[in-house]
């Protein structure tokens, strides 16, 4: 269902420009999971953004409509119409829509771990914007556009300067000497609310590093506040070609258990 008078106008500033932000929000039972890590990224965009957040009251009024289950709540909140071109208004009125869906995961990929593949694309360095979900994702839907086979689960990003950053849709993570590591955000990239969790909680390690440091590592995992922690076993190039492989151990069952207990989601069975 979607919420707010379904629909845009064609001159909303976030359908014209990808100007304004969204959060996607795992809800169980009608509770959502990592509320106030959603709320802070929001809130932290809207700041950089300059678009007044809505009261916590506005967004959480979608719950309302949320049965006994999983469902995924999808806030966007745009800076409303207005303005001249690029020029934004300079009172702006944000327009919040939302939509509530059913959700079923993929526990295959808990259980069995995942292939995924580096992307050609490259992202573009914007600190400014890095770490936020804003609208205009259209480097994320190029990369995802590289591969049609379903057997492959996610794509690597790195930036334009070759540091690792995020896989398509989700955060990435690994263990390298017994460290667990995740790319640095400062440049590009959106900071995910789960990876925002485990740092709480983990010794995690934020660094800049190639491809490369993936080969090094015993353990990679790829990660959302949706999906949850899919252990990777294997590692293609972009042309298709197997660059790492790994078995599934206690250290990939131990860092999924972490973040499966933010989502409420069951412990994954041992390997």
């Amino acid at each position: 269902m979607i919420g707010a008078a379904a629909g845009w106008p064609l001159d909303d500033r976030g359908a014209a420009y990808g100007d304004g932000l969204f959060e996607t929000i795992l809800v169980r039972d009608g509770r959502p999971r990592l509320w106030d890590e959603h709320l802070a990224r929001l809130a932290r965009g809207c700041h950089v953004l300059g678009i007044p957040m809505p009261a916590e009251h506005e967004l959480a009024a979608p719950l309302a409509e949320a049965g006994e289950g999983l469902a995924v709540l999808k806030l966007t909140l745009t800076r409303g119409s207005g303005g001249r071109g690029y020029r934004p208004p300079a009172d702006p009125a944000p327009r919040l829509r939302w939509q509530l869906s059913p959700f079923a995961p993929q526990e295959s990929r808990w259980e069995e771990g995942v292939r995924i593949r580096h992307c050609r694309l490259r992202l573009g360095i914007q600190p400014l914007l890095a770490g936020l979900k804003h609208l205009n994702r259209l480097e994320n839907v190029l990369a995802r556009a590289e591969w049609s086979d379903d057997a492959i689960a996610e794509g690597l990003l790195c930036d334009s300067e070759g540091r690792l950053v995020e896989a398509t849709a989700m955060n990435l993570f690994w263990q390298r000497d017994g460290q667990l590591e995740t790319p640095r955000l400062a440049r590009c990239g959106v900071a995910g609310t789960l990876r925002e969790a485990l740092m709480e909680r983990l010794a995690i390690a934020e660094v800049d590093v190639g491809p490369e440091a993936l080969l090094a590592a015993e353990a990679v995992w790829v990660a959302n506040s949706v999906q949850g922690a899919w252990p990777v076993v294997r590692l293609d190039a972009a042309d298709g070609q197997p660059v790492g492989r790994w078995s599934l151990g206690p250290a990939h069952r131990d860092f999924q258990a972490e973040a499966h207990r933010l989502l409420g989601y069951p412990p994954p069975a041992s390997t």
